[in-house]
Order: C-alpha cells, then structure tokens, then sequence
C-alpha cells in the first residue's frame, strides 16, 4: 500500500516539476493567440473516450475478482460437503473418501496457491487428486439404499467441485485485455498532455491541476493493475474458505 502511494506521488511530482520548467522556459507569450476554446474540446473528448476506456477495465477486473471468490468459496464448500457426506459410506469408503478430500484440500492450500500468487498454472496434480476422491466414493454392489442416495448427493457436490476448479483455473489464466491495457496508459498520457494545453497563467494554479489529474489517473491505473492480480497484491482472494472449512489441514 504504501508503495503505491509512493508511485502516484512520485508520478504526481514529475508532471508537476514538467509544468514548473514549461512555466519558466516557455511561458505564454503577451500576443499568443488564446487556445482555450480547441484545448477544451480536445481535451473533453479525450477525457470522455479515456473513462470509457477505464470504465470497462475496471468493471472487467472487479467481475474477474468476484468470480474467483465464487469459485474458491464453492470450491472449499464442495470439499467440505463431500467429506461430511462420506459419513453415509461403508467405514472403509467413509475413511478413503475422508483422506482423498484431506489430500487434496492440503495440495490446494500449500501446493497450489502459491503457484496461482507466482502467476504459474496449477498443473495436473490437482486434477490427479480430484480422481482420486472420485474414485474412493465408489460402493460396493451390496451397498444400502440409503447409502447409495448419499452417493447420487456426494456426485452431485463432486460434480459442483469440479466446476468450481475448473472456473478457478480460468478466471487465474484470464488477465485484463492487452488492448486495456494500451488504451489505459496512452489514454492517461494524452488526458495528462492535453492539460498542458491550457494557457494558464499562474504557475501554481496549473501545477496543482496536473498534479491532481495525474495522481488520480495514476491511482486508478494501479487499482485496476492489483484488482488484476486475483491471487496476489493487497486485493488478493485468499485460501480462507478452505481453512474456515478444514482448519488442520
């Protein structure tokens, strides 16, 4: 947090040293002629096209972020139901379906997790383990009428684990747009160059202007960069579902 606040500062600073030295060494002349009208409605089209560019970045990193905590917290749920609905099963399916979901809750939180932080793919592991519990649920053909109603449920949340993961690994793999993120920093370059465009005649006043509009264009370009990272940075979607649901594992 505090590194962010030092780039948009920093940032801010350097527009503002930029208009300090146009000021003092290529002031507006006496006669120039006034561009205000033009430079208003340049500048007005600019700042129109760029908030839509921004507008739809942002929504499009938010719903990304919300999707994940969906999927992980459907996930983790499944997990756990699975693991409770094993109580149902004969006492050796019961115990092999317990140690499959333990299994491959661990290889998420401690395997997994910090791969999704780095950036890096899961892998097949995970898929492996998922199998793995998929085929522990299996009964017996002498197996109850009720025990096997407590199997068609168990499938049910398996099936609803395995979107969840699949959903999970898509939303890891699916950053913001290369063309966002074009249109996010030209966009703010050419908001902020416009505004030198303006003939104001106090330097403070126009300091402050640039400055301001570059801190707040700068902060808005590092939200959507950390709200772009769903596993990582100060908005990053954690393992708790899993620990709320298996706490010793």
């Amino acid at each position: 947090m505090i590194e962010t606040f030092a780039v948009v500062l920093g940032i801010a600073m350097v527009a503002g040293g930029i208009v300090v030295i146009r000021h003092r060494y290529w002031p507006p002349a006496p006669d120039e002629e006034p561009r205000e009208d033009v430079a208003e409605y340049i500048a007005m089209m600019v700042g129109v096209l760029y908030a839509l560019v921004l507008g739809l970045s942002m929504v499009s990193v938010w719903e990304t972020r919300s999707s994940v905590k969906e999927h992980v917290q459907a996930e983790a749920s499944a997990a756990h139901q699975i693991r409770l609905l094993a109580a149902g099963f004969p006492a050796a399916q019961a115990e092999k379906t317990r140690t499959a979901v333990d299994t491959y809750v661990h290889h998420v939180v401690t395997a997994e997790w910090p791969e999704m932080e780095d950036g890096q793919p899961s892998g097949r592991t995970g898929w492996g383990l998922l199998d793995e519990v998929r085929a522990a649920t299996q009964l017996p053909d002498n197996a109850t009428p009720t025990q096997s109603a407590t199997l068609q449920e168990a499938l049910a949340q398996l099936s609803t684990l395995d979107d969840a993961r699949r959903g999970r690994e898509a939303d890891a793999s699916n950053p913001l747009s290369p063309m966002l993120w074009f249109g996010l920093i030209v966009g703010g370059v050419l908001t902020v160059a416009f505004m030198f465009m303006f003939g104001v005649t106090r330097s403070f006043t126009h300091v402050a202007m640039v400055m301001g509009l570059t801190a707040l264009i700068t902060f808005t370009v590092l939200l959507v960069y950390q709200l772009n990272q769903p596993f990582n940075g100060i908005f990053a979607v954690n393992d708790t579902p899993f620990s709320r649901y298996f706490p010793g594992v």
